[in-house]
């Protein structure tokens, strides 16, 4: 890649981004949106066979290793490890180019890129960004998130996994939960407890693991959705290289909050497959049209109150996106945008259930009706994913309203 091709103007990347996807991928096609055409499938997050994950993630990586050899793969990145160095509006002009046609999903990436890669990129090593950052933006691997555990997960700091320094290497022994695309990722970042006789927020520690290591063990985790998003992690003394640091010794949990902001921000946009609530809530309008309860005042009143919440949240999503964009950290926007999220999915659950009745527990066969089941059980999870709704209004309380802390367990 030439210094010119690196500064390039708008208008010029913009021709050369179409250029590249007019010859690589072809247009969407006009997509009939109305009821009862298509799959009626709708969920929160998507649950896919071992043999559809493999499909997926394949198609994922060859199409990024185009993207990325072409240019595009890492837009604003640095350019020592792969990137352009472009202004952030670069990137949108080509994801609004991209929109307009019909390439593989990114989903089983968004964890690595949204997550991982900025986390690296802040705190690791100059080995670690350089084998990793390239490589995960090209779609040569995938990484995933290895926090939580049985015993620590709103209380994150309580974590048990311990990593203990063995000659030039670190020695994993411990177990992980609720982890996302650990069964097709190449690594994963990791805290682990270093010194136990520290307070527990500073004798934690994160690491680059290799998820394919001796000593890893992936085993899914059934959802009472009947699909397995997630998985368990066990670590059977699992070797990590000293070079594989993310931050000091004894400083994970800046490097844990890092990890979590960008989760939150991904979440709360509804990012990383989840929904946001605005198609789901078109789909509802259709249905209770077809089922003839649309002139119910009730139905209307709560059509009209999950509209509004959603719009609120879109806009303080924005909000939150701009200082982003303008090189500020976001305050309490991502802890709202999270519990927006999961407020406005309730909402719409509820919603959906008020209108079906009986429709959503018995599967009677008609279009649109009793698929809305696995959208409802899905629900509680996202209270979970990224801090849950208690931990949420936790945050907000005492740094926005003031309000004085809850005395910890440990005290």
């Amino acid at each position: 890649m030439t210094e010119q091709t690196l500064e390039v103007s708008e208008e010029r990347f913009a021709e050369e981004a179409e250029g590249f996807l007019a010859a690589n991928a072809e247009l969407k096609p006009e997509v009939r949106t109305g009821f009862g055409e298509g799959s009626d499938e709708i969920y929160v997050l998507p649950e896919r066979t071992p043999e559809q994950d493999a499909i997926e993630v394949g198609a994922a990586k060859e199409w990024a290793k185009k993207v990325f050899d072409a240019g595009f793969g890492w837009i604003t990145g640095p350019r020592r490890y792969g990137g352009r160095e472009l202004p952030k509006a670069y990137q949108g002009i080509y994801s609004a180019i991209e929109a307009r046609y019909a390439t593989p999903t990114q989903g089983p990436r968004g964890i690595g890129l949204g997550m991982i890669a900025p986390t690296i990129l802040a705190h690791g090593t100059e080995a670690v960004k350089e084998r990793y950052l390239r490589a995960l933006y090209r779609g040569d691997i995938i990484a995933c998130q290895l926090f939580s555990e049985p015993g620590a997960g709103s209380d994150l700091a309580s974590l048990q996994t311990r990593a203990v320094l063995d000659g030039d290497e670190w020695l994993v022994n411990g177990q992980k939960v609720w982890t996302s695309g650990a069964h097709y990722s190449e690594i994963g970042e990791i805290i682990c407890r270093t010194d136990p006789d520290l307070p527990k927020h500073k004798g934690l520690t994160g690491f680059i693991v290799d998820m394919r290591a001796p000593g890893v063990e992936v085993r899914p985790l059934r959802q009472m959705t009947g699909g397995a998003s997630f998985n368990e992690v066990f670590f059977t003394d699992v070797r990590i290289p000293v070079d594989h640091l993310l931050g000091d010794v004894n400083a994970g949990w800046t490097v844990a909050l890092t990890t979590l902001m960008n989760e939150r921000a991904a979440i709360g946009g509804g990012g990383g497959g989840a929904p946001s609530g605005g198609s789901e809530l078109r789909r509802l309008i259709a249905l209770a049209r077809h089922l003839g309860v649309n002139d119910d005042p009730l139905i209307r009143q709560d059509i009209a109150g999950t509209w509004i919440n959603i719009q609120v949240a879109r806009y303080n999503n924005e909000r939150a996106l701009a200082k982003i964009r303008s090189g500020q950290l976001p305050g309490p926007e991502l802890s709202i945008a999270k519990l927006s999220l999961t407020q406005n999915l309730r909402r719409t659950a509820e919603l959906a259930a008020h209108i079906l009745g009986p429709r959503m527990i018995a599967d009677s066969g008609e279009w649109g009706t009793f698929a809305w089941s696995k959208f409802l059980l899905g629900v509680p999870g996202m209270r979970v994913a990224g801090g849950t709704d208690e931990i949420m209004r936790n945050i907000l309380g005492e740094r926005v309203l003031g309000l004085p802390k809850d005395p910890p367990v440990s005290r």
